[in-house]
């Protein structure tokens, strides 16, 4: 800035104007409550979606003794639906300027809630292989029938992302950081993830255990039982890992404000996909059509198969 004779560079956060005869503040980016609309809508999404999942948790504990609700295992599913309610309130550690708290628990909120949500989905769909198996007569397998195995089995799957989540807070936590040279004008607010490596840890965990749940869900769909949950969440697996694949192209070339937007969209998208295949097709049996949700029609749907 200034003139040939006389010359001083602009501090870091400061950019000179075209006529290089002064320094102007930088403006500072992030996903702002006041300034951007994009974070108006993720909000008041977020919001309504939780409202809707609480809605639907109350309609189960509700009908908590009806077939539908008993045949997959009621605990796993009020576990999956307390899940995908702090799923969607997890987006907001994503909005606002970020400072070293909210980074610290952006991915590793969602690693973790997200793992259980889909540990539930792999303890149904081992229960349902289970609970056909039993029916044969003459074989082993009713001894593993119960809450104390699927239980097991979500413990088990979520405790290994929160082991990484830990390693990872406690070696190389996310800090908050501020890009002053991608922009000329502007200093992008953003999180470092500290260590790449816990970073992608949590990520590649997530995506095997949903690998698993899908391949798991996907093999036991046809099992001739009433009320398989199997092939609702086949297209929930389904639907989640391909928001996810979809987002890392995305994600990855993008840069600033957007790509916490990137982020927030795959939570809520994904999130939203559990529910929607998982979820809607039994309120609208429990609401619309009680008839089917007793346990005549359901012993009769086994008689016919």
């Amino acid at each position: 800035m200034g003139n040939s004779e006389n010359c001083m560079k602009c501090p870091n956060e400061e950019w000179a104007k075209e006529r290089k005869d002064r320094c102007l503040p930088k403006l500072e980016e992030f996903l702002s409550y006041t300034d951007d609309t994009i974070t108006a809508v993720f909000s008041a999404l977020s919001i309504h979606c939780c409202f809707l999942t609480g809605f639907i948790f109350g309609i189960f504990v509700y009908h908590r003794d009806t077939p539908i609700v008993k045949a997959n295992n009621r605990n796993l599913s009020y576990v999956l639906l307390v899940s995908i309610m702090l799923s969607f309130l997890c987006v907001f550690f994503f909005l606002g300027p970020p400072v070293d708290v909210t980074c610290r628990l952006r991915v590793t909120s969602f690693g973790i809630i997200f793992s259980i949500a889909v540990s539930c989905l792999l303890a149904k769909t081992v229960m349902v292989f289970i609970a056909f198996k039993a029916s044969k007569p003459g074989n082993s397998w009713k001894k593993w029938i119960g809450s104390k195995l699927s239980s097991s089995i979500m413990l088990v799957c979520s405790s290994v992302q929160v082991i990484i989540c830990v390693t990872w807070v406690s070696i190389s936590p996310p800090f908050q950081e501020r890009d002053i040279y991608s922009y000329q004008e502007k200093v992008v607010i953003q999180c470092n993830e500290g260590s790449v490596i816990g970073f992608y840890s949590v990520l590649g965990y997530m995506g095997i255990l949903a690998a698993v749940s899908f391949i798991t869900a996907f093999l036991a769909r046809t099992l001739p039982d009433s009320f398989n949950e199997a092939k609702y969440i086949t297209f929930s697996m389904l639907v989640f890992c391909s928001v996810w694949i979809a987002t890392i192209p995305a994600y990855l070339s993008t840069k600033g404000k957007y790509m916490a937007a990137v982020q927030v969209f795959a939570i809520m998208a994904s999130t939203a996909g559990l529910l929607g295949c998982i979820f809607f097709p039994k309120c609208y049996i429990i609401l619309v059509k009680p008839d089917h949700n007793t346990k005549a029609h359901f012993l009769g749907s086994r008689m016919k198969r």
